[in-house]
């Protein structure tokens, strides 16, 4: 058997990416830097707490459980106690921008995949390379390729994070119903407009489900982003560890637990999943031309008599 030397032969390429395209590499470094900033100073323009208030607020409107939202604020004070809200924040803010390029990529792609075999024979290979190779084996080109610092830990996530976002995406719209689709064409709904009105509607729970898994692996890639120069939590954990401080390693996995619960339930509730349908949220009122086009069973039947 002759000797395969794939590691070198990937080297090559690395180190031929980054001697010609140093160019777009610096680019994207200062335009993701610049996105992490505008979104830090979003998530963070409050002092602790009227920014609770704000993500009280939010859990509130979108689970409408007042007990959860009660429980959640409870956790994000203890982070301020803890004197990581800050580092939290910065967390938020690379989850957040992670998985809305996960979502720009992820979201086309699986539509696109949906509706071409040939694409949908490529990807899915590709999907399972991405969520099976371990993060540390594309960690490192990134370091090579952006530097240390915030923004190759942000690839890495967004490598790991995406393949939910495509997947299930996928299956949402490949599950929809073909006779609703057929009868949808027969009306004369142009294809774009049976996607936009048809398709993604019935397939907006899947897709929901993918958002949230999506947000969750972003998430669980806080640490790694810790490792490689990352801001936030991460590199409260790493540092934590790398000195044997039990207390801080401690208190930085908590803040982590407390993000990833909020971030769980309020993206769940966006899906339709757990959301709460309390008495004192306002109900959407019945049209009163729906109600005068309703026939009362007692006409129905001198119509039918009639007849």
């Amino acid at each position: 058997m002759p000797e395969i030397k794939i590691g070198q032969y990937g080297e090559d390429v690395i180190n031929w990416l980054t001697d010609n395209l140093e160019g777009f590499f610096d680019w994207l470094t200062t335009l993701l830097s610049h996105l992490l900033r505008f979104t830090y100073d979003i998530v963070a323009g409050l002092q602790p707490i009227p920014m609770t208030v704000v993500f009280a607020v939010i859990a509130l409107v979108i689970t409408r459980k007042v007990g959860l939202t009660v429980l959640l604020t409870v956790g994000l004070l203890l982070v301020d106690g803890m004197g990581l809200w800050y580092e939290t924040m910065q967390s938020l803010a690379t989850v957040l921008l992670a998985t809305a390029v996960a979502l720009l990529i992820g979201i086309p792609v699986g539509i696109w995949a949906a509706f071409n075999p040939v694409v949908r024979a490529v990807v899915g290979p590709v999907l399972d390379f991405m969520q099976t190779v371990p993060t540390f084996v594309y960690l490192l080109p990134t370091v090579l390729f952006f530097g240390i610092g915030a923004v190759p830990g942000m690839i890495a996530t967004i490598v790991f994070a995406a393949p939910p976002a495509v997947r299930l995406t996928t299956l949402g719209i490949r599950q929809v119903d073909a006779e609703t689709v057929e009868a949808s064409a027969a009306f004369g709904g142009s294809r774009w407009e049976i996607l936009r009105e048809v398709q993604l509607p019935l397939a907006r729970p899947s897709i929901m489900a993918g958002v949230n898994q999506v947000i969750m692996l972003a998430l669980s890639m806080v640490v790694v982003a810790g490792l490689v120069g990352g801001e936030g939590l991460g590199g409260i954990v790493v540092s934590a560890v790398q000195s044997l401080q039990i207390g801080a390693s401690i208190e930085g996995g908590l803040a982590v637990v407390v993000l990833a619960i909020y971030l769980d339930r309020v993206s769940a509730a966006l899906g339709g999943q757990g959301r709460g349908n309390p008495s004192w949220w306002p109900k959407r009122k019945a049209t009163e031309g729906l109600e005068q086009a309703q026939v009362k069973p007692a006409e129905s039947k001198d119509l039918v008599a009639a007849s």
